[in-house]
């Protein structure tokens, strides 16, 4: 690891970022580091990838496409790769930008939405393509996307397909053949409750799809609001694999300075529940398996007392212990009870408080490293 950074600070200072180099040699070198990075970019600490992150940023601005796509496709697989780096590549030409768009887990919704909502459409057409494709995302390229864009969304199984981005595509549809039959493909759907939870013109034009008919009957509405408790219920529960994907584009959120309250606001907003309890973890600074046993034991009260301590604003708090992943969805009087208990608690003794959780927990961990 002591190799692999001082090669990066050997780049750093190397003349071909002075522009003292051929277009051969940069090339080389851009090649060389990303194929570095891809050997040890699960050993890197924040610091070591963000010195990768800087030079490969400043090598990119001097390379060809041709090198840019290489560095593209090495960092694509990555769970953790330079977030500025891959932000930068996939808002590059489409020849650049592919592998990230379709594969890259560091890039975040709010990226994906940013790049459908600015670059061409072949930028959305690979999308369009990525696997777990979330709602919001969804709704954008339907938005924001050509016919190309829109059909590939359809044809992804694995795709989110939000009601709104739906209903945008049923109304296109109704002018639109290819788009039409794309949607009566879809039969994993259940259209009826799509139809219960769309605006007029969206179940309208359902119906004239032929997906739905005029007038649900009472077996449907309960079949309707069985799938949406169903759907509410499903929200609760620590996944890991949603936790290592959550964790990562929050530190690539970090590596860009782009993670604060409002991004932690954003989360809970859109109800991301593993991204706000990682943005939790990095402002509490403390360790992930310390979130994930307090998730797990539904600790209400040491949330409660890291979170005051760190100055989060109450109604914020309150949207957290809403969102987050715990082992049982909390009732809304869980919810509430548990932030009267949190405007309850001073700043000053909750910092004693996790201060005192700090020291102890330091501690138990040195002794544990002792007999170990």
């Amino acid at each position: 690891m002591n190799e692999a950074t001082e090669s990066v600070r050997a780049f750093a200072n190397f003349r071909v970022l002075n522009g003292e180099a051929d277009a051969a040699e940069r090339d080389h070198l851009i090649r060389n580091l990303a194929q570095l990075f891809s050997y040890v970019s699960d050993r890197c600490d924040d610091e070591q990838v963000a010195q990768y992150d800087e030079v490969l940023c400043q090598l990119a601005d001097i390379v060809e496409v041709e090198a840019r796509a290489h560095v593209a496709k090495l960092l694509a697989p990555l769970d953790r790769a330079p977030g500025t780096a891959v932000v930068r590549l996939a808002n590059d030409v489409i020849e650049v930008a592919a592998p990230l768009l379709e594969f890259s887990n560091v890039l975040s919704d709010d990226d994906l939405i940013e790049i459908v909502e600015h670059q061409s459409e072949a930028h959305r057409v690979a999308i369009a393509g990525r696997k777990g494709l979330k709602g919001r995302v969804s709704d954008a390229i339907a938005t924001f996307g050509g016919e190309p864009s829109v059909t590939r969304l359809l044809r992804n199984m694995e795709a989110e397909l939000s009601n709104e981005a739906l209903e945008k595509v049923a109304v296109r549809a109704t002018h639109n053949a290819s788009l039409a039959e794309d949607l009566r493909g879809r039969a994993d759907i259940d259209w009826a409750r799509v139809r219960a939870e769309v605006s007029a013109a969206g179940a309208k034009a359902l119906e004239r799809l032929g997906l739905v008919s005029e007038s649900p009957n009472r077996e449907t509405a309960n079949r309707v609001q069985a799938v949406v408790y169903n759907r509410i219920k499903n929200r609760a529960g620590f996944s890991s694999q949603e936790w290592k994907l959550a964790w990562n584009q929050v530190k690539a959120l970090a590596d860009r300075r782009r993670f604060d309250l409002k991004a932690l606001h954003r989360f809970t907003r859109f109800g991301y529940g593993h991204h706000t309890a990682a943005g939790l973890t990095m402002l509490l600074q403390v360790r992930p398996e310390i979130m994930v046993k307090w998730l797990a034991l539904q600790d209400y009260v040491a949330l409660t007392v890291a979170a005051r301590a760190a100055k989060i604003p109450p109604e914020l708090f309150g949207m957290i212990i809403a969102v987050l992943p715990w082992r049982d969805l909390p009732s809304q009087a869980d919810v509430e009870n548990v932030r009267k208990r949190y405007e309850a608690l001073s700043e000053d003794e909750a910092a004693g408080i996790f201060e005192l959780w700090r020291t102890h927990s330091f501690r138990r961990r040195a002794a544990e490293d002792e007999v170990a």
